[in-house]
């Protein structure tokens, strides 16, 4: 940060100070009077009388000004003759016959230092205050608006390097080379090569790409500078774009040197989508910072570094070659990443021995660096309210179940009709994830109410990453979805609103296999959805309508058919394994909670019939 810079904070204390003196300078002279203890002015001939007729007990002459005390214990002022009038030699000699206590003092400039004092100290601290905002003012526009919000960041202050980012090292290598470069750049140029002008990380929310951003200024040697994207625009025209011109006089006065711009989607959306059109706030901005990546003036030695997890959304201009050459994602971590993640999350933490971290990877797909990291933490502060001296394995157990369905409610009542209704709902899932051969193994079965209207839930988990799913896979995930559904009326012979959030997820996937995927019979492998995408408000998934209408009610058949066939499917598996239905709900209802071991061995006596 630019040492001509106050932070906000402390100008607000400033100016609350200031005003809180002067007012206080203020009302000290308004109410000087009344502030004095009650003191009386007196006319001087009305002091004479009370000398006179022995009313005086004390008395203090300084120069022209007399002040005492009255007979009555009050105290009074009046103003004098000037210092050396020969009255004062007979007021001297009345007091010494009345035996008066009385005091000459000389007079020492009070008359001039307490007028100015509280009168001029208020001029004088308006004066400065406003002598200090001048200068903040200069070069910096109105206020210092214009001056960039970019933190300089130093190995010391973050001290985070490579060694602290786990589960992306292509990544890191890439990084890396940005690094070296700057170490020793002979090393590239002399075969002629040239560094990018701007690398752009992209990636999921949560994957590090702040993080390796951290790791980079710890490992470089040269200046780091950070900004968020949101840190350019304000209310005020034209301050976005003085805020870049700034940032980047600075990092090229102290080239070489890096630039981390967080969330840069925040100011590099596409332009021609805003209200004011050309003259928009936020496309001045942009275009400044078009301008100074690759504009007419050569940026040599600096390098701009962002981070985004809308890259959709940025314009194309900023997108080329000669701006951001380079385009690194960072992905969600697979099974071994996430292994590395929560090793190094873990390692200032008091483990049991019975923590197994690969089995926590396996059971964490999906899960991405800040999900692992608060996984961890939850399990912590969950040992720690139970006064533990290491956490256990029990621990991350129940931290995993409260990330993923929330807390348990434990002042919620359930009816008994309702427990049961709510159990065979959650055996009906988990009896047909068992039974379906391409089904995600049930981990856990459950019927403590957790979260935001969670009665139970049916927790399944893969074996491995997967990143093609085939019809098959979907097809068995369809009829698991609709196995609560279809023991509820095979059991109770009617339906609840229980079902709702699974026939939300079936319909939703029944509309992709048919619109996205091309899996339907009779459509044939044909793609009928569009991305289209409203720059201003954002993407969104939209169906095209340039097809007929007779192919629209052709697809809505075609949805409508495959979730009855998946239906009809769970239902026929649960009729057929009608004993183990009972049994899974009869233990769910003793138990409440079913792990993956408990459940094979609830069933060990029964003979299942699997899906044909």
């Amino acid at each position: 940060m630019d040492r001509r810079t106050v932070p906000p904070r402390n100008l607000r204390t400033l100016t609350f100070l200031l005003v809180v003196v002067v007012l206080g300078l203020i009302l000290v002279q308004t109410f000087r009077p009344s502030l004095q203890g009650g003191v009386n002015e007196l006319a001087f001939s009305h002091f004479q009388e009370l000398v006179a007729a022995g009313q005086i007990r004390e008395v203090v002459f300084e120069g022209s000004r007399i002040e005492g005390l009255l007979a009555s214990g009050e105290r009074f002022v009046t103003q004098g003759p000037p210092e050396g009038s020969p009255i004062y030699a007979d007021l001297a000699k009345e007091l010494d016959a009345q035996g008066v206590t009385y005091t000459f003092r000389p007079s020492g400039g009070r008359a001039w230092f307490v007028p100015l004092l509280v009168y001029m100290l208020p001029v004088i601290l308006v004066v400065a205050y406003f002598t200090y905002m001048m200068r903040r003012m200069q070069g910096g526009g109105a206020l210092s608006f214009g001056q960039s919000r970019a933190k300089l960041v130093t190995k010391e202050f973050t001290k985070v390097t490579f060694k602290d980012v786990a589960g992306i090292d292509e990544v890191i290598e890439e990084v890396r080379e940005i690094v070296e470069y700057l170490k020793s750049p002979g090393r590239y140029t002399r075969l002629g090569a040239e560094i990018p002008k701007g690398v752009l990380l992209v990636g999921p929310p949560g994957t590090g790409k702040t993080l390796l951003a951290r790791a980079i200024a710890g490992e470089a040697a040269v200046p780091f500078y950070s900004i968020s994207g949101s840190d350019f625009v304000e209310m005020f025209v034209g301050v976005g774009a003085a805020r870049v011109r700034d940032m980047f006089n600075k990092a090229k006065a102290n080239a070489p040197c890096i630039i981390f711009i967080d969330e840069i989607d925040a100011v590099g959306r596409k332009r021609g989508a805003g209200i004011g059109g050309g003259h928009d706030e936020r496309e001045q901005t942009l275009n400044q910072l078009l301008a100074e990546m690759d504009g007419f003036e050569a940026n040599t030695g600096v390098i701009v570094l962002a981070a985004t997890n809308r890259p959709d959304v940025l314009d194309p201009a900023l997108l080329r070659p000669g701006r951001f050459d380079r385009k690194i994602v960072v992905p969600r971590p697979d099974l071994h990443s996430r292994e590395a993640i929560l090793r190094i999350h873990t390692r200032n933490k008091r483990l049991a021995p019975d923590v197994d971290l690969s089995i926590l990877a396996r059971r964490t797909p999906g899960f991405v660096g800040a999900d692992l990291e608060n996984l961890c933490n939850e399990a912590a502060l969950l040992a720690a309210r139970q006064h533990k001296d290491r956490i256990e394995m029990a621990d991350f157990a129940e931290a995993l179940d409260r990330v993923l369905t929330g807390l348990k409610r434990r002042g919620i009542y359930i009816t008994e009709r309702e427990k049961e209704q709510i159990a065979y709902h959650e055996a009906g899932h988990a009896l047909v994830g068992k039974l379906l051969p391409y089904a995600d193994p049930v981990h856990k079965i459950s019927i403590v109410p957790r979260g935001e209207g969670a009665l139970g839930f049916t927790l399944q988990l893969p074996t491995e990453d997967r990143y093609i799913v085939s019809r098959d896979e979907l097809y068995d995930k369809l009829t698991v979805l609709f196995g609560g559904r279809a023991a509820e009326e095979i059991k109770f012979s009617s339906q609840t609103t229980g079902a709702a959030e699974d026939l939300k997820q079936a319909t939703e996937i029944a509309k992709r296999m048919v619109v996205e995927y091309g899996m339907s019979e009779a459509l044939g492998p044909i793609n009928l959805g569009a991305e289209r995408v409203n720059i201003f408000l954002g993407e969104e998934i939209v169906k095209s309508d340039e097809h007929s209408e007779e192919l629209s009610a052709q697809v809505d058949r075609e949805i409508i058919k495959l979730l009855r066939q998946a239906y009809a499917r769970a239902k026929d598996l649960l009729v057929r394994n009608r004993q183990a239905l009972d049994r899974l709900a009869q233990e769910l209802l003793k138990r409440e909670v079913l792990e993956g071991e408990e459940i094979d061995a609830a069933l060990t006596d029964i003979v299942l019939q699997p899906a044909t």
